[in-house]
């Protein structure tokens, strides 16, 4: 029996940060600040422009003149998103593995489908792939499990046909939610130190270690 697989895609299937990082010191530089280091803005790339923002100038969506920065941020990323962004090394076979194996895969994030959709084109995955849900695309989002049911039932699934991979706990909380297994992605954004609090059915170090999970997770052959 067919399965999918749905992954988060900032930091489980694409390195984004890089592409990120750089809108962000792109405004500090407007705003006559030194540009942050790459390492300083890397782990908040999960969290998009509200991570960003807070690294960057240490403002949160409460504050007065937010969605002002919020909307800036945006619009510098959507101009320059995919000069440095790729895929993690070894996601291009993991990809390649599943398709071997008769496994659908699809992409829910909390990113906005107009951000979303060009840099999944520019990635080459936009052919592959069953389904890409946005932020913006179901009522709620992660770590609701809205996003998470609305991508298996699009693509033709029902939830115990299906497994989640992300890097974030709001990842593992969405896919736990909608009744899936989950697979916490620590290579990605999130680093090593609290993964294990999320209660993943699984912790994968590589894209390889995600394979090796899925066929004990969900495997297509009863």
């Amino acid at each position: 029996m067919q399965k999918l697989i749905l992954f988060d895609f900032d930091g489980t299937l694409a390195d984004t940060a890089p592409d990120l990082a750089a809108a962000a010191n792109r405004m500090r530089r407007r705003k006559g600040l030194a540009p942050l280091p790459y390492e300083t803005l890397r782990p908040m790339a999960s969290q998009g422009a509200r991570g960003l923002l807070k690294a960057s100038f240490d403002i949160d969506p409460t504050d007065p003149g937010y969605d002002v920065m919020r909307q800036q941020f945006l619009q510098d990323y959507e101009h320059d998103m995919t000069s440095l962004t790729v895929l993690f090394n070894g996601v291009r076979q993991l990809l390649d593995t599943l398709g071997r194996h008769d496994y659908k895969w699809g992409i829910v994030t909390n990113k906005a489908e107009y951000l979303a959709l060009p840099i999944v084109q520019h990635l080459g995955l936009a052919t592959e792939c069953a389904i890409t849900v946005g932020g913006d695309t179901a009522a709620e989002r992660k770590p609701h499990p809205a996003p998470l049911l609305y991508a298996a039932e699009k693509a033709g699934f029902t939830p115990n046909q299906c497994a989640y991979v992300g890097d974030d706990e709001r990842d593992i909380m969405a896919g736990k939610a909608a009744g899936m297994p989950t697979i916490a992605a620590a290579y990605g954004y999130c680093g090593l130190s609290d993964v294990d609090q999320w209660h993943a059915d699984a912790i994968a170090h590589s894209p390889q270690d995600i394979w090796l999970s899925i066929q004990k997770l969900l495997p297509t052959c009863p």
